[in-house]
């Protein structure tokens, strides 16, 4: 199911959960990598558990995420039915310096194995 038309409620909500910038960031982040944990997103942004823990449940309760529980990991990703608005959202935004260094942030961390993402992927690999 995609959205076409929302309520004018619903339509405040969202825009509401899109006007902070450290919303925007982590939306950014879980866009671009189908998925992120609250630890990883925590580490890339540099915000304190409770920050992070308060914009995820924002950005739930607005209907734009979805979590999956692995281990002692929640994982959040981009609801199927908000992904193209959100999509569209950041087509506007796709130079952002902010967003730029984000991304940057994350590639470092990941390489150096320092991210949850990381540890499960090889968990994964090496369990196969």
């Amino acid at each position: 199911m995609k959205l076409k038309h929302f309520s004018l409620a619903f339509g405040q909500q969202v825009l509401k959960a899109l006007a902070d910038e450290s919303r925007l960031r982590i939306l950014h982040l879980i866009l671009q990598h189908k998925e992120m944990c609250t630890s990883d997103l925590e580490q890339v942004l540099d915000f304190t558990q409770t920050k992070t823990s308060r914009h995820l449940s924002y950005l739930r309760n607005a209907g734009l995420v979805s979590t999956r529980k692995i281990d002692q990991w929640v994982y959040y990703s981009i609801k199927d039915e908000a992904a193209d608005f959100v999509i569209q959202i950041f087509s506007y935004m796709e130079r952002d310096a902010r967003l730029q260094k984000d991304k940057e942030v994350y590639d470092i961390l990941f390489s150096n194995r320092e991210l949850a993402a990381n540890k499960q992927q090889n968990r994964h690999w090496t369990a196969t």
